[in-house]
């Protein structure tokens, strides 16, 4: 994957030149645990001024051919201006986004995605608070100069959003709804940053032992990319569990 990274960094520099603040990695790759059949690639990219639409397509088509060889769950990437990331705006206004879930949307209306693919996310916030405790610059300006510390509010805002429908989502993605659920509550409970994996050890240590089955199963398809048959009724109790304990 290294000579992916740099490649994206290469391409990025000369397509967005003198508007590139800096590149940012953060995710698994970042946090020890990346695994190219079940992981992604997770880029910030912070840019000075907002960009014309001539750069986002010439961005997004390089994106998404890169994207065709890189991890499994591909790239995932946000194009964000310096005055959003300090002081940290929240929710965080995005110039451009792309995921393996929006490469049809592009692919079949490549107009249509660059005028509409804007706005803001809630998500940001928890991805900033990750780059300022675990990230890395692959170019440019240091995290230290371009993000401020997300305030403890919005992050907690931002990964309740993202699991307070887990008891109704967990059957259709177990292994990512068991660990992340375990993650939020190390940070309510200890302001834990955590990977998937050290989320998953933590709940081991620190949660009923009803569940310890079920989470070692979703920390045996992380990081060995096995094919694991879930005990769907533990999953939705432990849901239920998790999201009334973060509560």
């Amino acid at each position: 994957m290294e000579a992916l990274l740099n490649e994206f960094v290469q391409n990025t520099r000369e397509i967005l030149d003198d508007n590139l603040v800096g590149i940012y990695l953060h995710g698994s790759y970042v946090m020890g645990c990346f695994n190219p059949k079940k992981s992604d690639l997770d880029f910030i990219i912070v840019v000075n001024e907002k960009m014309d639409d001539a750069s986002k397509r010439a961005f997004m088509d390089m994106v998404t051919e890169l994207n065709e060889r890189g991890p499994a769950k591909g790239i995932e990437m946000s194009i964000v201006t310096k005055d959003v990331c300090k002081p940290f705006v929240y929710p965080t206004p995005f110039e451009l986004h792309f995921s393996v879930m929006h490469l049809g949307w592009y692919r079949d209306n490549p107009e249509d995605y660059i005028q509409k693919m804007n706005g803001t996310d809630k998500d940001l916030a928890a991805h900033f608070t990750i780059i300022g405790k675990r990230g890395k610059c692959l170019h440019g300006q240091s995290i230290e100069d371009v993000f401020a510390e997300v305030p403890q509010k919005d992050y907690i805002d931002a990964i309740w959003d993202d699991i307070s429908e887990a008891p109704e989502d967990i059957e259709n993605n177990t292994m990512y709804i068991t660990l992340n659920l375990v993650r939020v509550l190390a940070y309510k409970k200890e302001q834990l940053v955590l990977s998937k994996k050290e989320g998953g050890d933590w709940g081991i240590k620190n949660l009923p032992q009803k569940y310890h089955t079920l989470i070692c199963d979703a920390l045996r398809e992380y990081s060995d990319g096995v094919d694991v048959t879930y005990d769907l009724r533990i999953a939705r109790e432990y849901a239920e569990y998790m999201t009334n304990s973060i509560k």
